[in-house]
């Protein structure tokens, strides 16, 4: 009979890892193949596949849309393809498993042609820099909270700037912060180079990314910051990645991967960067310097707007310290008035892009609002690297928006007469009253993070809509998938019946239109005091559907909508027989409408787990069919009970 083993993954983890993992299922008990099915979902790895699974098998189906080990499966067939192929053909994958026309994965071996082997239209530089962002966040998040903690609790006022007293506990918080942040680059370039080359690439990716932060390696003393990381990161990994192309003998290949790939990759890497990318950039911020200080005598204001773009631009990275440094030197000469604008600067993108995703919370995924509040904290405290995961996940829209709005605030910083006694900036200063005109420093700051919030606001428009819009090749769920159907807390939810109840079923819906089946489900939502405003959650539920139609093929419509005007989660349900046009993806009319409605704040797992259930049971054939032809509340209640 063999035996099949699998892997289903999308990015987020819910609908498409458990569709693609019930069709090949199905397609295996169809075909008698005996298969087994890891989902690496929301919730973790479910169904493992063990050593002697591997063993044992004849090959393995990776369907996933992000990163899977493969290490494991060396010497073994090994297809792999994105989730949209375990959703769409799961036994012709199965089929080419049985054929053994699929090549034998070899780990020294594995390349980017693994992405280039996936049906998703992942952009593989996006793909290969959110791997190494993903791994960043949390050393930025934990060095820059620990420090703000450290400055706080324990910072004193000094000449030289807000300094917290050596031998004290808060001494070596502050310490921890900053070993934290000395990780930020390397672990951003690693593990960019680690989506590139896979394993191989970790170690040049680390030391270039080390490098690329330490200045003194290349005769620079600012570095060429984050920036300079996202460079070692690409160019590690395909170093790494040309070099494991290179046919050697079989006797060698055991070790090409930890000796040879590194070693050559690190020493290619270390010397590019010292001897051909890090001198030029010494010489340019070296020229930066003497060019801010002969400009002194000139116009304040184009002074404040370079200074405020330099804070911005790379935000901690060279750029900002040539400004800094600059500013800390004219407090050494009793010039207050040009820290002041820095220290303003200085602060807002991150509060910016905190505030951002505070008012704009569609705009940005769940990862993205979680850092949010962890970067706005950071501003209050001066911590400008609070902004680099935003700007190193879409540099072209982020980084525009915080130069502008620092420039911004600088100017007005600067036209106020803000001054600064100490090396440093953000509100934490004008709290331990550092500054000069301390209103004015909260204006510039206040009217810096409001252009700041709006620009990428706006510029970030489209990037959703068009993901969106991408997202939905595959399913219409991608919202819910997104965290925006979770469940009140402390709701105890085993099925889907657990939502939903008699009097939000109805089995002979008689709206002729998409928007009649909608307002007859709103009203089965509205009648059981599940809404407390109807006009409000049907505008959440037209708006999710004027950006891509939530009919997901095979007859089955989700419509679904995330609002305050939902005051406790629920699913309403119901049957159209002659089918109603919702623009599915593969062209059937709706007849099975299942409309979620889910409150603003809503938080926890247990409805995601719902989603998944949902999604794995309309795969089936036979439920659809079954449940197409009930012919009452009860009999569909009966059939909806089963979905657990």
């Amino acid at each position: 009979m063999g035996k099949v083993l699998a892997i289903t993954a999308c990015p987020v983890g819910i609908a498409h890892t458990y569709m693609a993992a019930e069709n090949l299922q199905k397609a295996g008990a169809a075909l008698g193949v005996d298969i087994k099915v890891e989902t690496q979902g929301s919730i973790g790895v479910e169904n493992a596949l063990t050593e002697q699974d591997i063993a044992e098998a004849d090959g393995i189906i990776i369907a996933a849309d992000k990163e899977v080990a493969k290490d494991r499966f060396a010497g073994k067939r090994v297809i792999i393809t994105g989730v949209k192929d375990g959703i769409r053909k799961p036994e012709e994958l199965i089929k080419r498993i049985q054929s053994g026309d699929v090549p034998v994965y070899k780990p020294e071996s594995a390349s980017s042609n693994d992405s280039k082997k996936r049906t998703s239209k992942e952009n593989p530089v996006y793909k290969h820099l959110m791997n190494g962002v993903s791994y960043m966040v949390p050393f930025i998040v934990v060095g820059g909270l620990l420090i703000a903690i450290a400055l706080t609790l324990g910072g004193e006022q000094t000449p030289g700037g807000i300094k917290v007293p050596d031998g004290t506990i808060w001494k070596q918080i502050e310490s921890l912060g900053s070993t934290a942040f000395m990780f930020m680059v390397p672990i951003l370039a690693g593990f960019i180079a680690v989506s590139i080359a896979d394993r191989p690439g970790l170690v040049p990716g680390m030391i270039g990314g080390y490098i690329a932060a330490t200045g003194s390696f290349y005769g620079s003393d600012a570095g060429a910051g984050f920036i300079g990381g996202i460079i070692a990161g690409f160019l590690a990994g395909y170093v790494a990645l040309g070099i494991k192309k290179i046919k050697v003998p079989k006797a060698v290949q055991p070790v090409m991967p930890i000796i040879f790939i590194p070693i050559l990759s690190s020493a290619i890497v270390g010397l590019l960067f010292i001897y051909v990318i890090g001198k030029p950039v010494a010489g340019v911020f070296e020229a930066l310097t003497s060019w801010l200080a002969g400009m002194q005598g000139g116009s304040s204001i184009v002074l404040a707007m370079i200074l405020g773009a330099m804070i911005a631009v790379d935000m901690g990275g060279p750029f900002n310290k040539v400004a800094f440094l600059f500013g800390s030197a004219m407090i050494g000469e009793g010039n207050y008035e040009i820290m002041g604008p820095i220290a303003a600067a200085i602060c807002i993108p991150p509060i910016g892009l905190g505030v951002a995703t505070f008012i704009s919370k569609r705009k940005f995924s769940q990862m993205e609002r979680e850092t949010g509040k962890a970067s706005f904290t950071m501003g209050l405290f001066g911590i400008t690297e609070g902004a680099i995961p935003f700007a190193a996940q879409d540099p072209l829209r982020v980084i525009p928006s915080i130069v502008v709005g620092s420039m911004t605030g600088s100017v007005i910083a600067m036209m106020a007469g803000v001054g600064d006694k100490v090396a440093h900036g953000g509100p934490i200063v004008a709290v331990l009253g550092a500054v000069d005109h301390v209103a004015m420093f909260f204006v510039a700051v206040i009217v810096g993070v409001a252009v700041t919030a709006l620009l990428v606001t706006v510029l970030k428009k489209n990037v959703e809509g068009a993901s969106i819009k991408e997202e939905t090749a595959v399913s219409p769920v991608r919202e819910m998938e997104a965290g925006n159907s979770e469940v009140a807390s402390g709701q105890d939810i085993h099925q889907l019946t657990d939502i939903t109840n008699l009097e939000l079923i109805e089995t002979d819906l008689s709206g002729s239109t998409r928007d009649d089946v909608i307002n007859e489900l709103i009203a089965k939502l509205d009648g059981e005091g599940i809404l407390s405003s109807k006009e409000a959650y049907r505008q959440a539920i037209i708006k999710r559907e004027e950006e891509s139609s939530t009919g997901l093929g095979m007859n089955i419509a989700i419509p679904h909508g995330k609002t305050n005007a939902v005051t406790r989660p629920a699913v309403a349900f119901g049957i159209k027989r002659d089918g109603v046009d919702w623009n599915s993806l593969d062209g059937t009319d709706a007849k099975l409408v299942f409309m979620i409605a889910v409150p603003e704040h809503a938080a926890g797992d247990a409805h995601l787990k719902i989603l998944q259930m949902l999604s794995r049971k309309l795969m089936d054939d036979g439920f659809r069919e079954n449940l197409i032809k009930v012919t009452s509340k009860e009999e569909a209640f009966k059939q909806l009970g089963t979905i657990r």
